[in-house]
């Protein structure tokens, strides 16, 4: 059922039906479950990981990106790999960052017609990566390009020959002249032998596409919600203070990753009395967020929602999103943003969804202000 979705069609019918056969069923020689408790669980639970038992990588669970990263790793590789990363994003990071992001929302903003994808939701973020990973502005066009490529689905062509001869190169100038940034600071690691120098180009890859993926569908998926519901748009209007409750129902109504995967590692009688080891399950994380043993009225988009369990948007358990507190903090940054400086968005043409089915963005989305 999964397998003839394509990208611009509406998946929650489909997850629906799924979610009619019980909590965990069986489509297409894979274990599959809607079930926030379940895909919650399971994304908590060590008895699965992301690899078979033989450390091959299925391909639900794959970036397609090469190297991998710590993301397609199990303990204890995941473990070391991500506690390298982690100090990148740390609250006080995310709090350094904010200004830049305020800086760069109001100059992307001055147009009064854009195209709110091309020229708003990706731009912002690719600056803000940038920075943290110490990029020069001249080489962030071909950051953006890879990344929308490579999470659409979309073959990558030279593109991953540019960025992983930019990332060699700039490995090589931070080990002859190391600066205050990430790239710096994980060489500093290679070079103490915490990495190798595969798993730290991985992990630059991986940066890259997650620091700003999640916040180019953030701001696409949030602002087409606004102009489905535009009295949930005047809420916030009326108090911007709302924000980051916005952002919250963003990721729970329409988050940017729809699915991801994991492998038992070893039988779960407790969970599924056929389910063995190598055995593998699609977690619908989308559908998950809109289970309505959880959230009442689940298909209801309400920027006032009540605080209910946390949603599954940037997952669980030791695979937790790295980049979510930034993508938190740039959205709540944007909304506040087009709240005050766009109060009245018009869509000037019919938006384009990606072919990306895992991945659930606009390719294009014409506006105005006016």
């Amino acid at each position: 059922m999964l397998e003839r979705l394509t990208g611009h069609e509406d998946p929650y019918p489909v997850y629906e039906a799924i979610r009619a056969r019980g909590p965990i069923s069986e489509d297409g020689g894979l274990y599959v479950t809607t079930s926030h408790a379940v895909c919650n669980k399971i994304l908590r639970d060590r008895r699965f990981g992301v690899r078979f038992l033989n450390s091959s990588l299925p391909a639900m669970t794959s970036l397609g990106l090469r190297p991998t990263s710590f993301l397609e790793a199990d303990p204890p590789d995941h473990t070391r790999l991500r506690r390298l990363a982690a100090p990148a994003f740390g609250p006080k990071m995310i709090d350094s960052y904010r200004p830049r992001v305020e800086k760069i929302a109001e100059s992307l903003l001055d147009n009064d017609s854009m195209d709110l994808i091309q020229d708003f939701a990706t731009p912002l973020p690719v600056m803000v990566i940038s920075d943290l990973l110490g990029i020069e502005e001249s080489d962030t066009r071909s950051f953006a390009e890879f990344g929308m490529r490579a999470a659409s689905g979309s073959p990558l062509g030279g593109t991953y020959e540019r960025i992983t001869a930019l990332f060699e190169r700039l490995i090589h100038e931070r080990r002859r002249r190391p600066g205050d940034d990430v790239i710096s600071s994980l060489v500093a690691a290679e070079g103490e032998q915490k990495l190798t120098p595969d798993e730290l180009l991985g992990m630059l890859l991986l940066l890259l596409l997650a620091g700003f993926e999640t916040t180019v569908n953030l701001i696409g998926n949030g602002a087409m919600a606004f102009l489905d519901h535009p009295e949930q748009w005047e809420l916030l209007k009326s108090d911007p203070g709302l924000a980051p409750a916005a952002v919250e129902e963003v990721l729970r109504w329409a988050p940017p990753v729809h699915y991801t995967g994991r492998v038992a590692h070893e039988a779960v009688p407790d969970l599924h009395r056929r389910m063995r080891r190598d055995d593998g399950i699609f977690l619908i994380l989308a559908a998950a967020n809109r289970d309505p043993e959880v959230y009442p009225e689940p298909n209801r988009f309400v920027i006032t929602r009540a605080r209910q369990p946390e949603h599954l948007a940037f997952g669980s358990g030791i695979h937790y999103c790295l980049g979510a507190s930034l993508a938190r903090m740039e959205g709540d940054v944007v909304f506040r943003a087009l709240a005050r400086r766009w109060p009245r968005i018009n869509q000037t043409a019919a938006a384009t969804f990606r072919e990306s089915t895992t991945i659930r963005g606009f390719a294009t989305f014409p506006v105005s202000r006016s």
